[in-house]
């Protein structure tokens, strides 16, 4: 009888060849020290993903491919669903395991039967860390933000100890599968972003919490697009924001979050105008659509409309 995985290494993978297969890499160079399985899917990739895993890392890895694109969310879930492990290690394909990242992560949710995920503390391509941890959204933190507090109040990935916290980023968070069969799939309402926000929020409403663990350390190299694509990153961001606070404190609070959220962008606009090296009309669109957020091309419409 084949020995059930403690760990199922779950990426979902969307035009990012070379990301994805040095994600895969480093997987198979740290890998998890207890019994194991890797899961890809690929959303509908035209620039040979699938094909580049399969010559690859051929039966190492069980690869799924999609004809149509869907949503991180529902890829996330999916890929949770198929699996077979105790605990399913979500990673982007522009992340990357460093040695372990993957045990450390395991001992944290071990060692707090309460908790339901664990995330890692996520290091940018040069090894800074990144924030990674945070309060959920609501009114609060966005009042937090407009006072430029957001650091000191709404950050949670501080210290090297490891600690509850109410959200973790998804590029490097291990889940318990128990968990997942209580709480349910990621809302495929989320395209991307805010949904394992989501989740988790949904999660700690059961009765479960998420850690933060600096010991176990993830590349993330982050690629912020330009152009388009960045607008309408910025469009999707400000969008699933808007619908999570929606969906968890009402129509008021979302409506006090858009404000408070754009004023503290807008303040950084004017500054970002006056100060040389900054990015002045990225904080302009964050103003605008946090402000606006049903306007505006996001990346949802863009993959629908062009029937990918």
């Amino acid at each position: 009888m084949a020995t059930t995985p403690e760990i199922s290494v779950c990426i979902v993978n969307t035009d990012g060849r070379e990301l994805l297969l040095a994600c895969l890499a480093s997987v198979f160079a740290h890998p998890p020290s207890v019994a194991h399985e890797v899961l890809v899917l690929d959303n509908a990739s035209a620039d040979g993903s699938a094909e580049a895993v399969a010559q690859r890392f051929g039966d190492r890895v069980e690869l799924i491919t999609l004809e149509r694109r869907r949503g991180k969310a529902e890829n996330d879930s999916e890929l949770m669903e198929r699996s077979h492990g105790r605990h399913c290690l979500l990673l982007n394909e522009d992340s990357e395991l460093t040695d372990g990242a993957a045990d450390a992560l395991l001992a944290a949710l071990q060692s707090d039967p309460s908790a339901g995920a664990a995330g890692a503390q996520l290091l940018d391509s040069k090894g800074k860390p990144q924030t990674c941890a945070w309060r959920f959204p609501g009114v609060r933190t966005a009042f937090a933000g407009a006072l430029f507090a957001h650091r000191r109040y709404t950050v949670q990935s501080t210290g090297d100890v490891t600690r509850t916290v109410d959200w973790v980023q998804s590029a490097g968070m291990l889940v318990r599968a128990a968990a997942f069969e209580q709480v349910g799939p990621m809302d495929p309402q989320f395209f991307v972003y805010s949904d394992e926000v989501d989740w988790q929020k949904r999660a700690r409403d059961l009765g479960w919490h998420s850690l933060y663990v600096p010991r176990a350390k993830v590349f993330h190299h982050e690629q912020l697009s330009t152009g388009t694509d960045a607008t309408r990153r910025i469009v999707e961001f400000s969008r699933n924001r808007d619908l999570y606070v929606r969906k968890h404190h009402g129509r008021a609070a979302a409506l006090a979050v858009r404000v408070l959220t754009a004023w503290a962008y807008g303040v950084r606009a004017l500054v970002a105008t006056l100060l040389p090296g900054r990015d002045a009309q990225r904080y302009r669109l964050h103003t605008r659509y946090s402000l606006f957020p049903s306007s505006g091309e996001g990346l949802r419409d863009a993959t629908v409309g062009s029937g990918t």
